[in-house]
């Protein structure tokens, strides 16, 4: 369906919005995707603050200008998906990874930016291991309760050990 001129504003402005309040972008090249499966990943993003678009690359490259994410113009070409993360810079890769993983070589991950700058792969998986604020907390207190009963645990021991000698 053609777009007509004001319907082509409409989708800069809204994309431009998405990508200034978005922390990181990642672009998807897809082919022979079913509906299906692009529904539920649309239905996943949004369970997980991820806005997904399928729209015109000279759309995306205008919505682009004077934004962080204006690295990508450059490499916008062919038939991608772009999703943005709202809330967590990793959260889009992570669900584009699972997607990437169950397609056979229809669905890859091919750029991404992240504070301003144009990813590399090692990056791309960096990013997608980036730990949540509750990963980050349940790690800490992991690592503070095994401090503190790690250290009361071998002073049990080691007490024991004592009088077991002493014993002898």
């Amino acid at each position: 369906m053609a777009l007509n001129q004001e319907d082509k504003k409409k989708i800069i402005q809204k994309i431009n919005k998405i990508s200034n309040l978005a922390l990181s972008v990642v672009i998807v090249e897809f082919k022979k995707i079913s509906v299906n499966t692009i529904n539920k990943l649309r239905k996943e993003a949004f369970n997980n603050n991820v806005f997904i678009n399928i729209t015109r690359n000279t759309l995306l490259k205008l919505a682009f200008q004077n934004t962080e994410f204006e690295c990508l113009n450059a490499v916008l070409q062919g038939s991608i998906l772009i999703a943005f993360s709202m809330k967590h810079p990793g959260t889009a890769v992570r669900i584009l990874k699972k997607y990437e993983e169950l397609s056979n070589n229809n669905f890859k991950i091919i750029h991404a930016s992240f504070e301003g700058k144009l990813l590399s792969k090692e990056e791309i998986i960096q990013l997608a291991l980036m730990p949540t604020y509750e990963e980050s907390i349940m790690r800490f207190m992991f690592t503070i309760q095994e401090a503190s009963i790690g250290k009361f645990v071998r002073i049990l021991h080691a007490i024991y050990h004592q009088k077991k000698i002493v014993a002898i």
